[in-house]
């Protein structure tokens, strides 16, 4: 086994509390539980020794068989195919949803083994490592039937059907078993609180009408989907992705799965993805009414509402992450007891940058809340007053911008474009709704933000907006200027920037977020091309009438896509994925940039004149 398989090499099951990785391998190195958030049961992915994991895996010598992975059409049911030349054997991967609000400490992984042709044997080892691998943990067996884990805040069962024989070696387990065609057996993870009610013996039928029901569920919530474009493969992967990251109970999306993945193999650019960023949530909200998913919409809009206003511990009315479930408290800790992926340190849990100021993020949550008319009633609409009017007295300071560097505080104009984004939106809410609005003040400050935008934010040197007022350095996160209405998508002066990104932060249809070199933020090494950013390139050049090009760079980034359709964070330069994973935000933006495409692409074969 591969100690550190490619980031890449995984699929994602979950049941919208909580989800696992499972490499091509077979191995499932990371499930935290019982929340996205919780700490970890399987970690190896980032410790391969101390992290813990679950494996079913043909039991042959490396080379003497081939490993394929997939998921059933439509669905988060992942199977990893074992081909030798005496047998073929499968291992089907599912978490049953919990399709409902309420959390709950109880999640199950099931595995399905079955042999298909031949005969095939299979091997079985659970370790888990509870609480980041902190923790020690006791281990009872009965009759080689099920072993149970008992962690000082979770318990794990272990639970197989036969012929599948169990046995604890060191207080972990392993097990056995060779099947002929057509046979299966059946294992099943059930993660409760500890000491927690102890589950039903599996039983196969029971298993299989699971199974069913799955796969069922999953593509009856696709048919809500009304997306029927050019890549509705990759589109409804993306919504599964984007369904998988967020947890139903509260309707917050996370950023990603994982924690610690390093944006450079060996670097310290590694952080925990697990929370709800206001700025990412928020900029799903259009894609997803666009797809015709709006209960997911609906459910962020209103755990949005509930954070406003709010009570952060930096004073600020809103932070720029939260929990889950709303907690503003995020401290980072370092888990120095663990190596990281590929020796990449520190291991960080939590997320320091929760206590920055970044004021892009009023911009993206008027965004999300104009989307309908709907912002709440009366007192919804009070509260997002109030937030306009601080705003008012607030939006004329330097922060630490979009991405969260820690080099020091700037001007930066993206944060700027933000705030005049909200001022935007609030006064045409207030205006097409006659609500009460201080709407002087707030078209005052809408077109101070818009001058200082054109006097301080443009390089007449680089013909380009730039990246803060200090620098002629560009920033990608102003792929999303056309988007937000600041100018037209074939403005003159949004040409010529979008043609000073081509020269300083494109290579080959990927998109650098900056140059760190030019502009330091604060942390050593470098980083990949950032996917966020490539679709956004895609969707600004189509908008801008380079339909050719956007679909040659679209094609392109598809092709950096792992085996089962999903995306980390970065490329790095030998086009491996690097970065937390899945990102949500990617997924988000690869939808946005195909119905993008696709609109543009209809109009062209139409002879209809752009918008």
């Amino acid at each position: 086994m591969n100690s550190y398989p490619p980031i890449a090499e995984h699929g994602i099951v979950g049941d919208l509390q909580t989800a696992a990785l499972v490499s091509s391998a077979g191995t499932v190195d990371w499930w935290c539980t019982p929340r996205f958030d919780s700490p970890s049961v399987f970690g190896s992915l980032l410790d391969h020794e101390r992290g813990g994991y679950c494996r079913v895996a043909a039991d042959l010598p490396e080379g003497a068989v081939t490993i394929r992975q997939l998921y059933l059409p439509d669905t988060a049911v992942l199977v990893t195919r074992f081909m030798a030349p005496d047998g073929v054997g499968e291992v089907a991967d599912f978490m049953p949803p919990i399709d409902d609000d309420a959390p709950t400490d109880r999640h199950r992984l099931v595995r399905i083994v079955r042999v298909v042709r031949g005969s095939l044997p299979f091997t079985v080892a659970c370790r888990p490592r509870f609480d980041y691998g902190r923790a020690e943990h006791t281990t009872v067996a009965h009759d080689n039937e099920w072993i149970m884990f008992e962690g000082p805040d979770t318990t794990l069962h272990l639970q197989a059907s036969d012929p599948v024989v169990l046995s604890v070696d060191d207080g972990d387990a392993i097990g056995r078993v060779t099947l002929d065609e057509g046979e299966t057996a059946v294992i099943v993870l059930t993660a409760t609180a500890a000491g927690g009610k102890f589950p039903a013996p599996p039983q196969r039928g029971d298993v299989a009408a699971e199974f069913a029901a799955c796969r069922e569920w999953w593509q009856g919530w696709l048919r809500n989907s009304t997306y029927r474009g050019r890549w509705r493969d990759m589109v409804n992967r993306s919504a599964i992705t984007l369904k998988l990251l967020t947890y139903l109970p509260t309707g917050a999306p996370i950023a990603a799965a994982t924690m610690g993945l390093p944006e450079q193999v060996g670097g310290e650019r590694n952080w925990d993805y697990r929370y709800t960023w206001l700025r990412d949530g928020s900029l799903s909200v259009r894609a997803l009414l666009d797809l015709g998913f709006t209960a997911e919409a609906y459910a962020f809009r209103r755990w949005l509402r509930e954070r406003l206003p709010g009570s952060t511990p930096s004073g600020e009315p809103l932070q720029i992450m939260y929990r889950i479930d709303g907690d503003p408290r995020l401290d980072e800790e370092i888990l120095d007891h663990w190596e990281g992926y590929r020796g990449s340190a520190p291991v960080r849990v939590g997320n320091a940058a929760a206590d920055q100021l970044q004021l892009d993020i009023y911009g993206e949550v008027a965004d999300a809340l104009a989307q309908t008319s709907d912002i709440g009633g009366v007192s919804g609409w009070r509260v997002f007053a109030e937030l306009l009017d601080w705003l008012v007295d607030n939006w004329d300071r330097p922060d630490e911008g979009v991405w969260e560097t820690r080099g020091g505080q700037q001007d930066f104009t993206y944060s700027r474009l933000m705030t005049w984004v909200a001022f935007d939106r609030g006064i045409r809410l207030a205006t097409e709704h006659a609500r009460p609005a201080d709407l002087q003040r707030w078209t005052d400050a809408r077109d101070a933000v818009f001058a200082q935008i054109l006097e301080r934010g443009w390089s007449e040197d680089r013909r380009a907006f730039v990246q803060h007022f200090r620098t002629d350095v560009l920033d990608a996160a102003l792929l999303l200027m056309p988007r937000m209405g600041f100018l037209s998508p074939r403005d003159p002066d949004w040409l010529s920037t979008l043609d000073a990104m081509d020269e300083e932060l494109v290579s080959d249809s990927l998109v650098y977020r900056y140059d760190p070199a030019a502009s330091p933020d604060g942390l050593r090494g470098s980083e990949g091309t950032f996917n966020l950013c490539s679709f956004l390139y895609v969707e600004a050049l189509a908008r801008a009438g380079r339909v050719h090009h956007a679909r040659y760079a679209f094609d392109k980034m598809l092709t950096y896509a792992n085996h089962v359709g999903l995306f980390a964070e970065e490329v790095g330069p030998s086009g491996e994925q690097l970065g937390n994973f899945p990102q949500a935000f990617t997924h988000l933006a690869l939808v946005a940039a195909a119905m993008a495409l696709d609109d543009e692409l209809d109009r062209l074969e139409s002879g209809k004149p752009p918008r």
